[in-house]
């Protein structure tokens, strides 16, 4: 209970983080430097409201030095990011490879909201989640002394960018090729829990894709209307992350 607790607290504080990165990065800014700001009278935001959440509801959302609003994204990512965290931490337990999932819960948030916004997947941020992903299932690997692992994950990185690219290619436009490095991605981290969760992951994003854009449709929108896919790519990893054992046992009729 102890890991579940500390890796919801954590969701919260890296949900707020995320939520810079979602904002400054697409602008071009450092996620570093300068602090945040109320981007109504540029007011420096103290420490005292930037607790995630807690903020947010005490200054009933609302900036404290001007009174303009606050939006709701920003504590809606951190209780996304914490809500996921918490059923993560549930799910897979407390194993090496726990911080690895959770960094991939968070990069699938930021990433997700990004391409919601700009219809673009950035290198600038997929590129570094990758290689910190890596490094973390590199070291769960060999501290649970599972080579087996380490080798699907591989396979299954290679197996997820290869399916996205071919569709990519002869989709002609109706993929971006971040989508594609995404899917190499997604297919890493899907490989280290086992084979078999890759195309199972790869489906529901598909799934997700198809049942969002009849959403869509129904709502009035043309089919001209250009919807990010890297959102539904996540959706498909979570679910088969979480729930893919499961799924694959009842499809295999185990």
């Amino acid at each position: 209970m102890i890991i579940v607790t500390i890796s919801s607290l954590c969701g919260l504080v890296l949900g707020s983080f995320a939520n810079v990165v979602i904002h400054r990065v697409p602008a071009g800014v450092s996620i570093v430097t300068p602090r945040s700001a109320c981007p109504g009278c540029g007011s420096v935001i103290s420490v005292r409201d930037n607790i995630p959440m807690l903020s947010w509801l005490l200054l009933r959302g609302r900036c404290r030095a001007c009174t303009n609003p606050i939006s709701r994204r920003y504590p809606a990512v951190e209780l996304a990011t914490g809500l996921l965290f918490l059923m993560v931490a549930l799910v897979l337990g407390r194993g090496w490879s726990l911080p690895g999932h959770l960094f991939l819960v968070w990069a699938l948030i930021a990433l997700s909201m990004i391409d919601i916004d700009t219809h673009r997947l950035p290198n600038r941020v997929l590129y570094p989640c990758l290689a910190l992903s890596a490094a973390l299932l590199l070291v769960a690997g060999i501290v649970d002394q599972d080579p087996r692992s380490l080798v699907e994950a591989t396979v299954g990185g290679f197996t997820g960018f290869a399916v996205m690219f071919v569709i990519w290619f002869f989709a002609r436009g109706g993929l971006g090729y971040g989508d594609v490095r995404l899917a190499g991605y997604l297919g890493m981290h899907l490989g280290y829990v086992s084979l078999p969760h890759v195309p199972l992951g790869l489906f529901l994003g598909f799934f997700a894709g198809a049942a969002g854009g009849v959403v869509m449709m129904a709502m009035g929108r043309s089919r001209k209307h250009k919807v990010p896919f890297g959102p539904f790519l996540a959706v498909g990893a979570l679910v088969a992350l979480l729930w893919g054992q499961p799924l694959l046992d009842l499809y295999l009729g185990r």
